[in-house]
């Protein structure tokens, strides 16, 4: 068999947060593994959590094992690919509510927004919490990048109007989240702790 030509957005980034491309496409064949890993991996970190096997992915897919690994050289590398459709959107919230009246309401409702994303596949927030404190070169780290872009400038209009401290940090909100995150997966029987968890949070950085 033809060794598979691999032109995957999972080896570089580019301003902005997008996926580095190579101008060459990816083979058909290619392309076919590569949305069939895509596919499976989400079905199997639905289904039990972000350390799911990849071995059971690879085999799922139909593939060997070898060509998860071409397309996906980590695990956060396939983890990013999966999740990148989520952050866009979690990207496009946040330029909406750049919009709203009112900038600290808007940036709790974002951050709201980014600890229900990050409870979506359970050892996502723990993954996110990893991968912002290094930089391990997968998509997943590379995440963090537009994501601080698009919550510090919500942050910045809530400072502006005097709502919250001039020292608190993006950075430091988005591992709040994920800790808050975290501890709601650790806790599934208890709906209102985002809640109060997010106030306990603003308590603290309000002005």
């Amino acid at each position: 068999m033809a060794t598979e030509t691999v032109r995957t957005a999972d080896t570089g980034g580019a301003a902005g947060g997008a996926p580095a491309r190579d101008p060459r496409p990816m083979r058909a064949d290619a392309r076919r593994n590569y949305e069939r890993l895509l596919a499976e991996a989400r079905t199997a970190f639905t289904a039990h959590g972000t350390d799911a096997s990849l071995e059971d992915i690879a085999r799922r897919a139909g593939v060997g094992i070898g060509t998860l690994y071409r397309h996906f050289p980590n695990r956060h590398a396939l983890m990013g690919a999966v999740f990148r459709g989520e952050v866009d959107a979690l990207l496009a919230r946040a330029r909406e509510l750049l919009e709203a009246p009112e900038p600290c309401t808007a940036l709790v409702a974002w951050l709201r927004a980014v600890i229900e994303h990050a409870g979506t596949y359970r050892g996502l927030a723990r993954a996110l919490m990893s991968a912002s404190r290094g930089d391990d070169g997968s998509q997943l780290a590379r995440c963090s990048v537009p994501m601080r872009e698009a919550g510090g400038a919500l942050l910045d209009r809530a400072r502006e109007a005097g709502a919250v401290r001039s020292d608190v940090e993006i950075a430091d909100l988005l591992q709040l989240t994920n800790a808050i995150a975290l501890a709601v997966e650790e806790s599934p029987d208890d709906p209102d702790l985002i809640d109060r968890l997010l106030k306990l949070t603003l308590r603290g950085v309000k002005a």
